[in-house]
């Protein structure tokens, strides 16, 4: 079995900043790519970072010079760091890493940008 437990979301004002965490535990032998995905209410979910074992990310577009994906592999650990939030990122995150054994998502935490 393997666990996703994020946190760090919440309510904040457009232009505010917060930063989720993913922390992965159980039966976790080697993790590849890791990733941060969004749902808003209507839309279908998207990505929005993901990043490898090494430093190669990835961004959707609109998130670009904003966010930041980081990762410490010691502590099987994925970071997504939101600054200038706009209300166009109101969503339900996930995270969602890969690894040896298949993908798995965590539950989800909403991050909420009012404006």
């Amino acid at each position: 079995q393997v666990q996703l437990v994020e946190s760090g979301g919440g309510s904040v004002q457009a232009g505010g900043s917060l930063r989720l965490s993913c922390v992965a535990s159980g039966r976790i032998l080697f993790i590849n790519t890791m990733g941060w995905y969004r749902q808003a209410p209507g839309k279908q979910r998207e990505l929005v970072a993901s990043i490898g074992r090494g430093v190669s990310t990835n961004y959707e577009d609109s998130v670009k010079g904003r966010f930041t994906i980081s990762r410490d592999n010691t502590k099987n650990t994925v970071y997504l760091q939101m600054n200038s939030l706009k209300p166009d990122d109101t969503a339900v995150y996930y995270c969602k890493i890969a690894t040896s054994f298949g993908d798995y998502w965590g539950q989800g935490t909403q991050v909420t940008v009012s404006s």
